[in-house]
C-alpha cells in the first residue's frame, strides 16, 4: 500500500525541532531568541503573521491561555520531570513555591515570586509544546513593546498605572490605534487579561521580553520514572477505596474530569430547579434561553448536556457546601479521584462498577439492557484527564503493564478538522502519527451512529483518517496540504501515542517505526471519539480567536455518553456469559490472559 508522509510541508519544521533539541542539549540557559528565525521560518499555522510588524494577536492570545499570567515577570523557564531532577540542579525549595497555571493547558508549574518558573514535564511533547508556545508569546510581546513607546501612550499607562476596572471601548481604541489592531482584537486581549489588563501592558511597555530555558534532564528513564511514580500514586488512592487495580479487569477512558461524574452522578439534571435559579440569578441570558429551546423542540432528550455545562460554572460560582455534596454523591456511585500531587499534571478517576447508582445515571445510559447485572461486576473504569502526546504513550504502556486485565482503550479528546466545524464529533479508523511515522488501521469500535442520538447541534464524521501532530504549533499549510490531499482531515496529538502503547500491549516487542501497521486484531475495544475545536483552514481564526461555547462543549457530553453506553455494554455481555458467577467471571478472564500470553 502506497502513502504520502508530507516531507515536503515539513522541512522547516524539522528543521526548528532539530534546532532546538541541540540547543537544550545545553547545561547552560538557552535563549528563546535564538529560535525566532527557525520559528518564523516554519511559518505556523496558528503564527501566520509571525514576521508582521503587526501584532498577532491570536497567536498571542493563544500562547497567553497556555502559560501562567506569571510569564509577564518571568526570565527564566528551568524543566525536569521530578523533584529529584530540580534538587539535583540546586533547586530544593520547588515545593515552596507559588503553584501557577495556565486556563488553556494542564501542566505543573511554580513560580518562585521573582523571575524563574519550575515547570514539570511527563514527555517529550511538553517540550514541543511549550518552546513553540514561548517563542510565539516573546515575538508577540516583542512588537506590543516597540508599539507601546509612544510618549502619550506611556502617560497613559502612567496615570492609569494599577487600575483593575474595564477600560471603556473608548479607552481601549486609543490602545488599538496604537498597537495597529482592530477594536475587537483589543476587548479580546482585555477579556484575556483581565484585571490584569493595565498591569500587563505596562510591563510589555517597560521592557521587551527576553526568555531563557533550560532543560535540567530529558533522559526516557526520567520520563519513566515519573510516569511510574504517577501510577503508584493512582494505585495508592485506589488501594484506600478497597479497589485493587492489579487483579482488576479495567476499561481506561482518556477525556476529561467533569464528563463521567455528570452522567454517573446525576447531580445536574437531579437539582435542575437549582440550576435554572443560578442561571436567572447570575443573568445569563443567553444560556437560559438557550436552555428553553432545547427543552421544548424534538431534541428535548439531550437537554441534560445543556445542564451539565451549567454545573460546571455553577460549581465554580457557589458556595463549597454544593461541591462538597457532589464529592459526596461521587463517593456514593465507587468513584474515587487521584488528583496528582507530584510531578506532571494528570489526575485520574478509579469508578468502581458494582458500586452505580442505576437511579442516578443519565437516562440515555441507564437505558440499557442487563444494568442490573452491574452490581456483580469486579470491573473498573479508570479515567485520566487528557494527557498531552507522548505522555499518552508512556501512561498507558503503565496501565497495560500493571492491572489486571486491560478490557479496552477509549479516547475522548479535542482535535482540528479540515472538513467540518466547530462542534462536530470525527471518529477515525486510521491515523497517521509523526511521532513513529506510523499509518496505523485499526477497527473503531464507536460509529456515527453511536454518537450522533446525543448531539445536539453538530455532525458526527466518521470512516475518517487522523494526524497525530507533535505540536499545535508544529503544523503550517503546505504540511496540511499534502495531508489533506491524501484524505487527512483530522489533527490532533494523542491517539498515535495510544495506538503505539496498543501495538506494545498485545505484541510481543516494541512498536515499529515508518510502517503500515495493522491493529484489527486487537484481544480489546479501541475507540477514538474526536470534537473540533479548531479550524486551521480559517486564516488563522484559531483557539486563540476565543473559547468554546456551549455548541462547541456539547460534543463532549454526546462522546462520553456514547463511550460510556460502550463500556457498559461490553461489562453486561461478559457478565451475561458467566451467568453473573464473580468466579466464573475470573475464571475466563484468567483464560483470556492464557490466551493472549500464547498469542504472543
Amino acid at each position: 500500500m502506497d502513502r504520502t508522509v508530507p516531507k515536503t510541508g515539513s522541512e522547516e519544521i524539522e528543521l526548528y525541532i532539530r534546532t532546538y533539541y541541540s540547543l537544550l542539549r545545553s547545561t547552560h540557559p538557552v535563549q528563546i531568541q535564538t529560535l525566532v528565525e527557525s520559528h518564523m521560518n516554519m511559518e505556523s499555522s496558528l503564527h501566520i503573521h509571525a514576521r508582521s510588524a503587526e501584532p498577532d494577536v491570536s497567536a498571542f492570545i493563544y500562547s497567553s491561555l497556555r502559560l501562567p499570567d506569571c510569564i509577564a515577570q518571568v526570565d527564566l523557564l528551568v524543566l525536569g520531570q521530578t523533584e529529584e531532577v530540580f534538587i539535583g540542579a540546586g533547586y530544593h525549595d520547588i515545593a515552596g513555591w507559588e503553584r501557577v497555571s495556565a486556563r488553556a493547558r494542564r501542566r505543573r508549574m511554580h513560580f518562585d515570586g521573582a523571575h524563574t518558573l519550575a515547570v514539570y514535564i511527563a514527555s517529550l511533547s511538553d517540550i514541543d509544546d511549550l518552546i513553540p508556545t514561548l517563542t510565539a508569546y516573546q515575538i508577540e510581546w516583542n512588537k506590543l513593546h516597540s508599539l507601546l513607546q509612544g510618549e502619550l501612550l506611556k502617560l497613559f499607562l502612567a496615570h492609569h498605572q494599577g487600575r483593575s476596572d474595564p477600560l471603556s471601548d473608548a479607552e481601549l481604541q486609543i490602545f488599538a490605534d496604537a498597537l495597529r489592531i482592530s477594536l475587537e482584537d483589543t476587548q479580546r486581549l482585555q477579556i484575556v487579561w483581565g484585571r490584569r489588563f493595565m498591569e500587563t501592558l505596562t510591563a510589555i511597555a517597560r521592557t521587551p521580553k527576553q526568555l531563557s530555558l533550560r532543560l535540567l534532564a530529558g533522559s526516557l528513564a526520567h520520563y519513566r520514572k515519573a510516569t511510574s511514580r504517577w501510577w503508584t500514586h493512582v494505585q495508592q488512592s485506589a488501594w484506600a477505596a478497597g479497589i485493587d487495580l492489579t487483579e482488576a479487569p479495567v476499561y481506561l477512558v482518556s477525556s476529561n474530569t467533569h464528563s463521567l461524574p455528570n452522567l454517573l452522578t446525576g447531580y445536574a439534571w437531579r437539582h435542575e430547579d437549582d440550576l435554572l435559579a443560578y442561571l436567572r440569578e447570575a443573568q445569563h441570558a443567553t444560556l437560559l434561553a438557550e436552555y428553553e429551546a432545547i427543552r421544548s423542540d424534538q431534541k428535548a432528550r439531550n437537554y441534560n448536556n445543556l445542564l451539565y455545562y451549567v454545573l460546571k460554572k455553577y460549581l465554580q460560582d457557589t458556595d463549597p457546601e454544593v461541591v462538597r455534596q457532589t464529592a459526596e454523591d461521587e463517593h456514593a456511585i465507587g468513584l474515587f479521584r487521584a488528583p496528582s500531587k507530584r510531578g506532571f499534571d494528570v489526575e485520574a478517576q478509579v469508578i468502581d462498577l458494582r458500586r452505580l447508582r442505576l437511579d442516578w445515571i443519565d437516562e440515555r445510559i441507564c437505558c440499557l439492557d442487563g444494568m442490573e447485572l452491574l452490581a456483580k461486576s469486579n470491573a473498573v473504569i479508570l479515567n485520566i484527564d487528557y494527557p498531552l502526546g507522548m505522555a499518552a504513550y508512556e501512561l498507558l504502556s503503565e496501565v497495560a503493564y500493571q492491572v489486571g486485565a486491560l478490557r479496552g482503550a477509549y479516547v475522548m479528546g479535542k482535535a482540528a478538522t479540515l472538513n467540518g466545524r466547530v462542534g462536530d464529533v470525527m471518529i477515525s479508523n486510521v491515523v497517521h502519527d509523526e511521532h513513529s511515522q506510523n499509518t496505523y488501521l485499526f477497527s473503531n469500535c464507536f460509529t456515527a451512529g453511536d454518537v450522533a442520538p446525543f448531539l445536539t447541534y453538530g455532525t458526527v464524521l466518521d470512516n475518517q483518517k487522523a494526524i497525530s501532530a507533535r505540536g499545535t504549533f508544529l503544523q503550517n499549510p503546505r504540511y496540511m496540504d499534502v495531508f489533506y490531499r491524501e484524505g487527512y482531515t483530522v489533527i490532533e496529538m494523542e491517539a498515535g501515542p495510544y495506538l503505539s502503547a496498543i501495538y506494545e500491549a498485545f505484541r510481543p516487542k516494541r512498536h515499529p517505526s515508518n510502517e503500515i501497521v495493522n491493529l484489527y486484531g486487537v484481544p480489546f475495544d479501541i475507540g477514538f471519539l474526536h470534537y473540533a475545536s479548531d479550524t486551521p483552514m480559517s486564516k488563522g481564526r484559531n483557539l486563540g480567536a476565543g473559547s468554546l461555547s456551549y455548541a462547541g462543549m456539547d460534543p463532549t457530553y454526546a462522546a462520553a455518553i456514547a463511550v460510556l453506553r460502550r463500556i457498559l455494554a461490553q461489562e453486561i455481555q461478559r457478565l451475561r456469559q458467566t451467568n453473573g458467577s464473580p468466579e466464573a467471571a475470573k475464571s475466563i478472564l484468567d483464560g483470556s490472559a492464557r490466551e493472549e500470553s500464547a498469542t504472543e
